[in-house]
């Protein structure tokens, strides 16, 4: 395994490699989990999602993480009363404060030795915060794979696309304001 490296600033915190938080929350859904077609809930997925999203975001930053965003949550297949859903969760991305956590749901039957599927994905942005919940530094991320260095790539990518969006959205509200618009 890499070892932990600082990225030279004075005070930064050492890196870590990905496989240090990385984890999996395995939960059997059961019928207290369905919506009114008989399915689990989609809440009830997201919950676990960000559940091991923030697990992981709190160990790769030694800490408190909150939620700032989640993006690019997908439902791929539906979950059902009585399977055994997984939900793995490592950490793409560092900045300064905040981390982009990469989510897999998976979905087995409970009593059945076939395959899990990959039932949902999703992005989640966590800001790492102290006891006043301000933000905190957090360790850079040391990709230990080709398939890590290609998630922090990909993620570089959504972080640019939402600093975008929020820029554009912004500058509209901006505009508006500007116009005396009651929409604004």
């Amino acid at each position: 395994m890499t070892e932990p490296v600082t990225d030279g600033e004075e005070g930064a915190p050492a890196g870590k490699p990905t496989a240090v938080s990385r984890t999996t929350l395995s939960h059997i859904m059961t019928a207290a989990d369905t919506n009114l077609l008989g399915t689990v809930h989609g809440g009830v997925i997201m919950k676990l999602v960000d559940d091991a999203a923030g697990a992981v975001a709190g160990r790769h930053s030694g800490g408190p993480a909150v939620t700032a965003s989640m993006d690019e949550m997908a439902f791929l297949e539906p979950v059902r009363v009585g399977d055994l859903v997984h939900v793995k969760a490592q950490i793409n991305w560092t900045g300064r404060s905040s981390m982009e956590v990469g989510v897999r749901v998976l979905a087995e039957r409970w009593n059945e030795s076939t395959p899990a599927t990959q039932v949902g994905s999703a992005y989640l942005v966590f800001a790492a915060v102290d006891a006043e919940g301000r933000p905190r530094p957090v360790p850079p991320v040391i990709a230990e794979t080709e398939r890590d260095r290609r998630r922090y790539q990909e993620a570089q990518i959504r972080r640019t696309h939402r600093l975008a969006r929020r820029r554009a959205i912004m500058e509209l509200r901006a505009r508006h304001a500007a116009e005396g618009r009651a929409d604004a």
